[in-house]
């Protein structure tokens, strides 16, 4: 037997809690730009797992060690950036929920700096060879 209680009063259950059980509902264009920046992290931690699979395709056989250092090296900044989607977008919305001001953007450097060494690397072996 079903409850035909109405329960239009209850608050909707979200996950994750630690982000919506805190503040208040933010304008949702707010919360709409925040998911179009997680959604671009995913589309950034996609090329560079991309990226590491097509090095892997190129077989550049005087390099095996390199080559697999870096294709290790870019599946794991896609990895970490994936991950670090996810929390941006959870430190974000819980800053907008409870109007504080929004979090540094901690992957940016990381990000930054481990594609410039990839790409040197990538560069100098392939004038190498």
């Amino acid at each position: 037997m079903s409850d035909n209680t109405d329960r239009s009063d209850d608050p909707p259950r979200r996950w994750p809690r630690r982000v919506y059980d805190t503040g208040e509902e933010p304008d949702p264009r707010f919360t709409f730009a925040n998911e179009r920046t997680f959604l671009a992290w995913i589309r950034t931690a996609l090329a560079l797992l991309a990226a590491g699979i097509a090095l892997e395709a190129l077989e550049i056989p005087e390099h095996d060690t390199l080559r697999l250092l870096l294709v290790v090296a870019l599946a794991l900044l896609g990895a970490l950036c994936s991950g670090m989607a996810f929390i941006r977008w959870a430190q974000a919305e819980r800053a907008l929920r409870e109007a504080k001001p929004l979090p540094a953007p901690a992957l940016a450097p990381v990000l930054a700096f481990g594609l410039a060494v990839a790409a040197v690397v990538i560069v100098a072996v392939l004038v190498t060879a």
